[in-house]
């Protein structure tokens, strides 16, 4: 986000150690956009209330132990601000990684004083009594709001002296929403910073991150923040067809398998035409056969259990649709809007007609778990989020069987070779959950849990040669996209098998013997739910993030 930033010369040895000291650039320059609408304009008008992002900062205050990896963490002043702007907050950030970030400043459109500045200041934590490597006390700041506005963020100052009262602005409250913690960034002695987001978040919410944090001491309520709100949700600032176009080409992912993974990904279509079949209660001796892009499929309803898909009857085409088809897989998008449209989000969904088995670790032991963890039909995404005010990646969630993990995009790996800003992600052999980076990630712990094992190969998916926008939950320009049948169909991908897992179970428990024995009998205890039995997934459009924020 075009982060920069001055330090004094007292921390700057230290800072030299820290990937903070650097600001993080991407491997190509920014796109361009072609005019139409309101995106990537650089400010956004949110009802009388205009507010730009700021990536540049002053620094304040550090520390240098705890949080991430106990490197401590620093706190900025936004620099550069426009003259007629105001800032509203201070920006923190972990030192274990390179300075990328931002806040919003703001400044009053209609003339009806949506800004006022604060009329006092409480001091809501300092850090004189911690034990902690620092640069001397840093002191944290609520403003105190007249009657009917709101604070929504803090201020962070490197002596006990109160900020000036014109250092930063409150927000009206009618444009404020309720705002929670989010991301951790710093954590020691009892005292919490996170950084901030809505409460409630979803396409139609108008709750605006405004990008501050707040500090919250062991066992007391954290400072009265609020985020923004937009009250002229109205879509405009949103990207249109050809901007959506250029934004997926820019940051689309590669998607690598391993060079073991069996089950590799295909098309929807190519699912249809290879022998995929669709099943209904009480008709189970007359499946009839799938039309291209779904259109024999029953529409709407509800997942009640009356129909559901599954592989071909005959055994080879079975085991030959199980495999997949990388070569035809597509990338299906759904665009839609995020934190008050300030944001847009591309779901990246891709389609793999088979789950595979799961791999246990006990210690030094791998063990193959039978037919635990599979299914037929599995759905994975990944989701970008982009700043509708220039059009850069934020971050982007990676699903992780029933959840998933938010990266910020200075932490991920970019395509090999340079100059792209398309990155990386890594499939888990079988299990097709999304990593940021390739290795063994345990479910479990002290070395003992599910296996999901990723890994670089030829087995990749360059998910910019074949992509369908599927769905936008905006109008205009850039919404109204024709769904295809197949994403209305809202029923199960997969028959729902009920097997018992003891079989398996015994059968591994008859290999092991005393504390590894125990330890696999712990393990078999503890194995998420969606693991166990052999129930084929719903689609896209019944997933929480649909609507919804990611989890």
């Amino acid at each position: 986000m075009g982060n920069c930033l001055s330090i004094s010369d007292a921390s700057e040895k230290i800072l030299k150690a820290l990937p903070i000291e650097t600001a993080f650039k991407f491997p190509s320059p920014l796109p361009t956009f072609n005019q139409g609408g309101e995106f990537a304009k650089g400010t956004m008008n949110l009802g009388g209330l205009e507010v730009s992002q700021v990536s540049t900062f002053n620094k304040v205050w550090s520390t240098y132990e705890g949080g991430p990896d106990n490197l401590g963490a620093t706190f900025f002043e936004p620099s550069s601000v426009p003259s007629g702007f105001h800032i509203l907050g201070y920006y923190a950030q972990p030192n274990n990684r390179q300075l990328f970030g931002w806040v919003l400043i703001a400044t009053d459109l209609s003339g009806h004083n949506t800004l006022k500045p604060p009329v006092d200041y409480t001091l809501v934590g300092n850090t004189e009594s911690l034990t902690i490597k620092q640069d001397g006390p840093g002191y944290f700041w609520q403003p105190v709001a007249p009657d009917g506005y709101q604070a929504v963020g803090l201020i962070v100052t490197n002596s006990s002296q109160k900020p000036p009262l014109d250092k930063v602005r409150c927000v009206r409250s009618d444009l404020t929403e309720q705002c929670e913690a989010d991301t951790s960034i710093w954590e020691s002695n009892g005292v919490k910073v996170s950084s901030l987001r809505p409460t409630i978040r979803g396409t139609e919410a108008t709750g605006v991150c405004v990008g501050t944090f707040t500090w919250q001491p062991q066992n007391t309520s954290p400072p009265s923040l609020s985020c923004l709100k937009n009250t002229k949700l109205n879509f405009s600032t949103m990207p249109n067809g050809s901007q959506t176009g250029v934004l997926f080409n820019t940051y689309s992912p590669l998607i690598y398998h391993h060079s073991d993974e069996e089950y590799l990904p295909s098309s929807v279509n190519w699912y249809f035409s290879n022998g995929a079949l669709l099943y209904k209660r009480g008709e189970e001796s007359n499946p009839n056969p799938i039309e291209p892009n779904g259109t024999n499929l029953p529409q709407g309803g509800a997942n009640d259990g009356s129909y559901w898909l599954d592989l071909p009857i005959d055994k080879k085409g079975k085991e030959r649709v199980k495999k997949g088809d990388l070569q035809s897989t597509q990338a299906y998008l759904h665009i839609k809007p995020m934190l008050g449209a300030t944001f847009t989000d591309i779901a990246i969904w891709v389609f793999y007609p088979f789950n595979g088995p799961a791999r246990a670790k006990v210690k030094i032991i791998t063990l193959p778990l039978g037919r635990i963890g599979e299914h037929i039909g599995d759905w994975e995404h990944v989701t970008l989020r982009i700043s509708n005010f220039n059009g850069e990646l934020w971050k982007v969630f990676l699903s992780q069987h029933s959840g998933g993990e938010w990266i910020e995009a200075c932490d991920l790996e970019f395509q090999e070779g340079g100059g792209s800003n398309k990155h990386v992600a890594y499939a888990s052999l079988h299990g097709h959950a999304m990593y940021p980076k390739p290795g063994l990630v345990l479910q479990g712990n002290n070395g003992i849990g599910i296996r999901n094992d990723t890994e670089k190969s030829k087995k990749v998916f360059d998910t910019a040669l074949g992509y369908e926008v599927i769905a936008a939950e905006y109008g205009g320009e850039g919404g109204g996209v024709a769904e295809p049948p197949w994403l209305n169909y809202l029923r199960k991908w997969g028959p729902k098998i009920d097997y018992s897992v003891e079989d398996d179970v015994k059968r591994i428990e008859r290999f092991l013997f005393g504390a590894l024995k125990r330890a696999f009998v712990n393990l078999v205890k503890k194995i998420p739910d969606e693991v166990y039995g052999e129930d084929g997934p719903t689609g896209p459009k019944l997933k929480g993030s649909w609507t919804g924020d990611e989890k």
